[in-house]
């Protein structure tokens, strides 16, 4: 089944205008100072959100560095 009419190139290029990635914008840890990004644990204190840090040894999250 074909498509009733071509889309211009303009109009294609118009539409994915909105398709670009935006950067993401990190905010610092007020535990450790360091840069973090929303949502994730921060690598030196392991602090997520008030109230919740984790520690993963293995990954070298929230332990104390030697």
């Amino acid at each position: 089944m074909n498509p009733a009419m071509r889309q211009s190139y303009g109009r294609t290029r118009r539409r994915r205008s909105h398709h670009a990635l935006k950067a993401t914008s990190p905010t610092t840890c007020p535990l450790s100072g360091m840069p973090k990004q929303h949502h994730r644990a921060c690598a030196e204190s392991g602090y997520v959100r008030p109230g919740l840090r984790i520690s993963v040894p293995k990954l070298g999250i929230g332990v104390q560095k030697n």
